[in-house]
């Protein structure tokens, strides 16, 4: 009686079959919420043989930012047989899987290749894109709007003949498009295949939303952990840096004093004797101190900034006249070069001032042995608001695995430094609206400081 009532209700046993299968989809696109996964089961579900609905499948995801749709994958039936079968032999509680050989095998096919670097352009005139994307309805390439649509002819290029493409709908959006065909047995797509598709199109457009809230919710959830972790690790350095600071304070007074006395007892002690030179070893360490604790305490300080009217060339002309000893000591030549332009800027003079004469007085520690300091103003463009300014140097350069830490506090390569000039200089300067940045050059190295300016003229 069962074997006579299939026979005569064939189109019941196939509604059967497709809700049997559309339901083990359904379980396969709950399987994962891996977007890569998600999208090589999607696609190697409709091509698989053993659904016998399409031979070759492509997707394209909606990208908001520069409003196209993408090309994400491609999957032909030579490419898709290897679906497992996980759950039993019970179709109802049965789903998919695909190992990752067979993603690696597909993401790797030329065909696959090509798809990923499509885009269309979801602003075109194209009548299959509007239909699909704001319509959001499927779409026949042998529609009559189709004929003579570059896009359309775009698309039927790719896919090599007749295709069919359905919108993936999320939450009353587009997200994407899945575009199916038949290129190896160039048969018709039935009106059942293409009811089946876009049933199967409403649970995959979910299923990859679903996958990219995840991933969002992950991807912030990272984000968060990181900022926190940074957070902590903040208020570690701001404790330990107020110690410091305190420390600092605390030692400077009786520094002060020894230094004093030490200095009066050098006075007193004839030259060239035993404890002379132990005396002037006595002052010339606590002087060093001091300026290390004097660093220590600039750094730490909360930085207050009175802004004002300021001259950058009378800025770097008076660094270079108060290091004229130091440039006669040194045997380095300068030169200090700049247009006949306002280089006014909003800041305060004093701090810039002490940007300057750190990065001169590095350049002097470079070159122990006499070089060329060159210094110069300009701007960044001929119609910039900003300043440039060069230090440059013929001391050999920095060794480039130090380049990146160069501005971190307490890093130097000085065997008598802090580790402090750059890290304050680097901070006056962000204080002041503007960037600083070092690079090797043939003969040394040379800082950039690029200010915004407050009265300037186009040339």
């Amino acid at each position: 009686m069962q074997i006579h009532d299939s026979l005569q209700h064939p189109e019941t046993d196939n509604r059967l079959s497709e809700l049997t299968l559309l339901y083990q989809f359904s379980n396969t696109l709950l399987s994962t919420i891996r977007l890569n996964k998600l999208t090589h089961l999607i696609l190697t579900a409709l091509t698989t043989p053993s659904s016998n609905l399409f031979e070759r499948a492509i997707l394209f995801l909606r990208n908001e930012k520069s409003n196209v749709l993408q090309g994400m994958l491609g999957v032909s039936r030579h490419l898709s047989d290897g679906l497992q079968i996980v759950g039993g032999p019970d179709a109802l509680g049965s789903r998919w899987d695909i190992s990752d050989d067979i993603i690696s095998r597909q993401r790797s096919d030329e065909f696959c290749m090509q798809v990923r670097l499509t885009r269309i352009d979801i602003d075109t005139a194209c009548p299959l894109i509007h239909q699909v994307v704001f319509d959001r309805t499927l779409c026949h390439s042998d529609d009559t709007l189709c004929q003579e649509c570059p896009t359309c002819l775009f698309v039927r290029q790719l896919c090599g003949g007749a295709f069919a493409a359905v919108p993936l709908v999320a939450r009353e959006t587009t997200i994407g498009m899945i575009v199916v065909d038949n290129p190896d047995s160039a048969r018709e797509i039935s009106t059942a295949n293409v009811n089946f598709l876009q049933l199967f199109a409403n649970q995959a457009g979910m299923a990859i939303e679903n996958s990219m809230l995840y991933n969002r919710i992950e991807d912030a959830h990272l984000n968060l952990r990181d900022a926190r972790e940074r957070l902590l690790h903040g208020e570690r350095l701001a404790a330990i840096g107020e110690m410091a600071a305190n420390l600092a304070h605390e030692l400077k007074n009786p520094l002060i004093t020894i230094g004093g006395f030490a200095g009066r007892l050098l006075k007193t002690l004839p030259a060239k004797t035993r404890e002379h030179q132990y005396a002037d070893t006595i002052v010339t360490e606590v002087s060093r101190l001091e300026k290390m604790l004097a660093e220590i305490l600039a750094f730490s300080r909360k930085p207050t900034i009175c802004f004002s009217r300021c001259d950058l060339e009378e800025i770097v002309r008076e660094c270079l006249a108060s290091c004229a000893t130091t440039f006669e000591d040194h045997n380095i030549k300068v030169s200090f070069s700049c247009d006949s332009l306002p280089w006014v800027v909003s800041g305060d003079s004093h701090q810039l001032k002490q940007v300057f004469l750190n990065l001169i007085l590095n350049s002097c520690d470079a070159m122990p042995e006499g070089g060329d300091l060159i210094l110069n103003l300009a701007k960044v463009s001929p119609k910039s608001r900003s300043v440039c300014a060069t230090v440059e140097d013929t001391g050999g350069g920095i060794p480039k695995e130090m380049l990146p830490q160069i501005f971190n506090p307490f890093f130097t390569t000085k065997h008598h430094g802090t580790g402090l000039g750059l890290a304050i200089a680097n901070r006056i300067v962000l204080n002041h609206f503007g960037t600083i940045e070092v690079k090797n050059t043939k003969q040394g190295a040379a800082f950039r400081i690029v200010l915004p300016l407050t009265e300037y003229n186009e040339t």
